[in-house]
């Protein structure tokens, strides 16, 4: 069975994050505190042995895996469109309230691209990267609630949120599709069978 094996890190903090803003697709840059998860983030991932790296071309995607890829001794081998972070449309750049309550509709907000549109973009770019790396270790650097989404849609059940720089391990197998082995730095527990 020919396993690949994807590390998918979410970006370390930006300012945005810490104010709870909703960041989107709008291209906001980390801050020192990103920086150092970033940097922390290597003594993590630095217990495999890495084919590749990939990332978001948005600045706080492109900059983590800039940081962790240079703690390992590697490069980003590119940075991936399909990657970046889910559109929130007019909702980028607020916080939770009154503004943002109205902006929301099922499945999303409007004019914002939908739980369901992200994750069939983010499932599609991962398993183009699984077939290209087919075997492999490939180190992806993207956005929570993109990650959140593909892999949620990946395993057939929902996920919490995605914190900044954590291991988030899965793999993929052609036939079999994807097992996440760790999420948020924690091992996965498999649910009962009813």
């Amino acid at each position: 069975m020919t396993l690949t094996t994807f590390a998918l890190i979410r970006h370390g903090q930006t300012d945005w994050n810490a104010q709870r803003r909703l960041q989107g697709a709008t291209d906001i840059p980390l801050n020192d505190v990103g920086r150092g998860q970033a940097r922390d983030a290597v003594a993590v991932v630095s217990a495999y042995e890495w084919d590749a790296i990939v990332s978001s071309p948005l600045s706080r995607a492109a900059e983590t895996a800039d940081l962790i890829a240079a703690g390992l001794g590697l490069r980003v081998a590119r940075r991936v469109p399909e990657l970046i972070e889910r559109s929130f449309g007019p909702a980028e750049g607020l916080q939770a309230g009154p503004e943002l309550d109205a902006l929301r509709i099922p499945g999303g907000f409007r004019g914002a691209e939908s739980d369901d549109e992200a994750a069939s973009r983010g499932l599609t770019a991962l398993e183009a990267l699984a077939e290209e790396f087919r075997g492999q270790r490939v180190l992806v650097v993207a956005h929570g609630t993109l990650l959140r989404v593909s892999l949620s849609r990946a395993i057939g059940r929902t996920l919490q949120s995605v914190d900044n720089a954590a291991l988030n391990l899965a793999h993929h197998h052609a036939v079999d599709g994807w097992q996440l082995e760790y999420f948020n730095g924690e091992p996965v527990m498999e649910p009962a069978d009813a």
